[in-house]
C-alpha cells in the first residue's frame, strides 16, 4: 500500500468484513451504558468506525475517513514505542472513585468528568477531591466539562476546584468565544485551558488556535479524519497536543496510539486508556494500561469475541446503512 489512501476502497470491500458489536460499559459514560461500533479489516489490518449514534452523516463521514486510512494505509513513522496514558474518571459519586481508578494500572494522571447533567458543583468538588487523595500530591489531575458550563459558571467552578492543583481544564465552555473569555479570566491562576469539542466538531479545527482560545489541543484520530489529518492540525495550530480516544475498542485505541507515536512532541499523558471503561473488548490483547503505558501496536480481533458482543440484527442493519451513507459522502 501507498503511505496514503489515494482511492476510496469500494463499499463492498468494507461491508464484507464489517462486524457490528455492542459492548457494555462498567459505568454510564456520556449518557451511554453500551458502546456500539463497527470493526472491519483492510490490507494493513483491523480498523474501527465508531461515531456516536447522535452524530449526523456529515460528521460521521470524517470518522469513516479515519477508519479507512488506518485499515488501508501505512502509518507515519513512530517516534516512540509506548504512550503514557491517563485514567478517565466518569461522573461517579466520590465513594466510587477509588474503585474506578483501581482499574488503571500505574496511571499517574486522571481526567475527571465534571459538569454532568443532573449533578451539582458540590458533586464535582467531592469527586475531584477524592481523585486527588487517591493519586496523592505527585499525581496529575485534569478536569473535563465537555462544554457544560457558561463562562460565569466555569469561572466559579475553576475557583472552587483550583485547590486540587489542576493540570488543565478541558472544554469548560462550548464555543470558541467562550473559551477565549474564560481563558482570559483565569489566566492569572496559571491553569491552562484545553479545547476538545471545539477542535474535533468544528468546521475549522484551527479556529481555537487562531482565536487564542486555548493553551493546548485535545485531538482524536477518527473525528479529525485520520492520523495524518490530525498531525497536520497540530502542526498548523502550533499548540501542545493531548491525544485522546473517543470511547473506542482496542482497535480504535491503536489508531490513537499511532497518532500519539508520530507527534514530534508529546508533553502530556494521553487519554488512550478508555478501554478499561468497557466490560469486554474485540481482542484478547486489550490496550489497557500497564504501568501507566500502552504499546504502539495493531491488535487482531478475536472471532469469538465478535460473536459474543455481536449487536442485535436491527442495530447491525442500522450501522451497515450508516456506513453505506457515509461512504457515499466521501466521494
Amino acid at each position: 500500500m501507498d503511505d496514503d489512501v489515494t482511492e476510496l476502497p469500494p463499499l463492498d470491500d468494507l461491508l464484507e468484513t464489517a462486524r457490528v458489536v455492542a459492548i457494555p460499559l462498567h459505568t454510564r459514560f456520556r449518557g451511554q451504558t453500551v458502546r456500539e461500533l463497527v470493526v472491519f479489516e483492510g490490507p494493513e489490518g483491523w480498523t474501527e468506525f465508531s461515531p456516536f449514534p447522535e452524530y449526523d452523516d456529515a460528521e460521521a463521514a470524517s470518522w469513516l475517513r479515519g477508519a479507512i486510512e488506518f485499515g488501508y494505509a501505512r502509518m507515519p513513522t513512530a517516534l516512540r514505542a509506548e504512550i503514557m496514558v491517563n485514567a478517565t474518571l466518569p461522573a461517579v459519586a466520590a465513594s466510587e472513585v477509588a474503585r474506578v481508578l483501581s482499574r488503571y494500572d500505574g496511571c499517574r494522571t486522571v481526567k475527571v468528568k465534571v459538569a454532568e447533567t443532573g449533578q451539582t458543583l458540590d458533586d464535582d468538588v467531592a469527586r475531584v477531591r477524592e481523585a486527588r487523595a487517591v493519586l496523592g500530591a505527585e499525581g496529575r489531575v485534569r478536569i473535563d466539562a465537555n462544554g457544560g458550563w457558561n463562562v460565569d459558571e466555569a469561572e466559579h467552578a475553576i475557583h472552587r476546584l483550583c485547590e486540587f492543583d489542576l493540570e488543565y481544564v478541558e472544554q469548560p465552555c462550548a464555543t470558541v468565544d467562550e473559551l477565549a473569555e474564560i481563558r482570559g479570566r483565569v489566566a492569572y491562576m496559571g491553569i491552562p485551558i484545553a479545547a476538545d469539542e471545539s477542535v474535533r466538531k468544528a468546521a475549522d479545527p484551527l479556529a481555537v488556535a487562531k482565536a487564542g482560545a486555548a493553551d493546548l489541543l485535545v485531538i482524536k484520530a477518527q473525528p479529525l479524519g485520520g492520523v495524518r489529518r490530525a498531525i497536520e492540525v497540530v502542526r498548523l495550530a502550533g499548540l501542545p497536543a493531548v491525544v485522546s480516544s473517543a470511547l473506542e475498542s482496542s482497535v480504535g485505541i491503536a489508531m490513537g496510539a499511532h497518532l500519539a507515536a508520530a507527534l514530534p512532541e508529546l508533553d502530556y499523558d494521553c487519554g488512550l486508556a478508555t478501554v478499561d471503561l468497557f466490560t469486554g473488548d474485540v481482542t484478547h490483547d486489550s490496550l489497557g494500561p500497564r504501568a501507566g503505558r500502552i504499546p504502539v501496536t495493531r491488535p487482531d480481533v478475536d472471532p469469538a469475541l465478535l460473536d459474543r458482543y455481536r449487536a442485535s440484527p436491527d442495530r447491525e442493519l442500522w450501522w451497515r446503512d450508516r456506513l453505506t451513507r457515509c461512504h457515499a459522502l466521501l466521494h
